[in-house]
């Protein structure tokens, strides 16, 4: 019983590991792009980014080059839910060139690749 135990912590502790360097990997290499949004068709445009121990869904509404619209389907964090407010500053600047929320920047970079990859691939 013990033994067996000891293999489930070992195997959820060496998943996490796991996880946990794919996670830094993903974020070391996050680029943020900024998509022209004078090439973007009007739609509805959902995109995510998954870096395993922070992941974002979102669904963007673009019409007449701006967008007009940004919903949130999901935000995978651990501490990262004031991430959440750069929603308003995307719509706000019609940019993904905003700044990051003050301790929770990987979950803001995230969120903007998620919105990149919703638009970007819809040029």
């Amino acid at each position: 019983m013990i033994a067996a135990v000891l293999l489930v912590g070992l195997a959820i502790g060496g998943k996490y590991a796991l996880d946990l360097m794919y996670y830094k990997e993903a974020m070391s290499e996050i680029v943020i792009g900024n998509v022209d949004l004078s090439k973007v068709k009007d739609g509805v445009y959902e995109g995510s980014y998954d870096a395993r121990l922070v992941a974002a869904t979102v669904r963007v509404t673009v019409k007449d080059g701006r967008m007009t619209d940004i919903s949130l389907l999901e935000h995978k964090h651990d501490r990262g839910g004031p991430a959440e407010a750069i929603v308003g500053d995307i719509l706000t600047e019609q940019s993904l060139d905003v700044d990051a929320v003050s301790g929770a920047t990987n979950s803001s970079r995230t969120i903007l690749k998620a919105v990149e990859n919703a638009l970007g691939s819809n040029l």
